[in-house]
């Protein structure tokens, strides 16, 4: 069974709407109104979709995230029944700051099938389309999983570029790929974002890898799933986390996950930038509307387009 089409302009509104949310405060170094301000306006705009929504990977649970927590009943209790992953702002240093690559983002699948990942670290390594299937494995070396990669695209290890967030823990993997002479491009926050990029034409990455957020793998999971690209993920927790883990119903700490354990059938994914970024442009003020840009998916429809809309303020 597949989600109604006509549910993808309505969860595209949801991100657009949460983009306008959070910018007023594009430059203003209140990453937290920024937040705020995008949850206030998805949720207003989830609320007005008839479907049985739940959120499943939000902003936290309900007693750290007053809105879009998880567990959240959202829609007006007719229609599909749907899981919902979202992060109304990804990127809040990057709206606090007016850096690029801000977005909201959700992704939606039919009722119990995505991975409500906790909010926790993740392992993560990510290639493009058109590759052997499982062609990488989170138990290899970097070493070895870059020269499997080159060796399946034809190209000269120092042809290869790796995206990855900059952040000490990288360390070891930095230097791997410094011996193997790869291109590196770092990346300040934005882990969907820069997971995404694999399998976006206009970019040179080969290859995304490190440690970052679970849900943020999830939804990265999301778009790589309608876009062909792989994607294999595991869970970094420490001894507290992994007793909650468990409690949610995750029996196997130590599991690799690929995509088709995160994101079983149809799923709708949308991407709205608040800043410029790669993908698409950011919000712009055109004085009586705003201006809108976003990055839409519907995988059993083979929906993938970028689209313009016009909201009045």
């Amino acid at each position: 069974m597949s989600i109604e089409k006509d549910y993808l302009e309505k969860f595209i509104k949801s991100t657009e709407m949460a983009a306008i949310g959070a910018y007023p405060y594009v430059g203003k170094g209140d990453k937290i109104a920024a937040d705020q301000g995008s949850v206030d306006m998805m949720r207003k705009q989830l609320n007005s979709i008839n479907m049985i929504g739940e959120v499943v990977i939000g902003e936290g649970e309900m007693d750290e995230a007053p809105m879009l927590y998880i567990g959240e009943k959202v829609g007006t209790n007719t229609g599909q029944k749907l899981d919902i992953a979202l992060d109304p702002l990804e990127g809040t240093n990057f709206v606090a700051k007016n850096l690029p690559n801000s977005f909201s983002m959700i992704a939606v699948c039919e009722k119990g099938k995505i991975f409500s990942a906790p909010d926790t670290y993740m392992e993560k390594i990510a290639i493009g389309k058109n590759l052997p299937k499982n062609l990488l494995d989170l138990d290899n070396s970097v070493e070895k999983n870059i020269k499997l990669l080159a060796e399946a695209k034809k190209k000269k290890l120092n042809e290869i570029t790796a995206c990855l967030l900059k952040r000490p823990r990288h360390e070891k993997i930095i230097k791997s790929l410094n011996s193997l002479d790869i291109k590196i491009k770092y990346i300040s926050d934005g882990d969907v974002s820069g997971a995404i990029s694999v399998v976006d034409k206009s970019s040179d990455i080969d290859i995304y890898l490190g440690i970052g957020g679970g849900p943020e793998g999830v939804l990265a999971a999301a778009a790589l799933s309608c876009l062909g690209g792989q994607i294999q993920t595991r869970l970094v927790l420490n001894e507290e986390e992994a007793k909650r883990a468990i409690s949610l119903g995750i029996d196997d700490i130590e599991k690799k996950y690929n995509i088709d354990d995160m994101i079983k059938g149809d799923v709708i994914f949308s991407a709205t930038a608040i800043t410029n970024g790669e993908i698409v442009n950011g919000v712009k003020d055109l004085g009586d509307r705003y201006e809108v840009s976003s990055f839409a998916l519907h995988k059993d429809y083979k929906i993938s387009k970028k689209v313009k809309n016009y909201h009045l303020k």
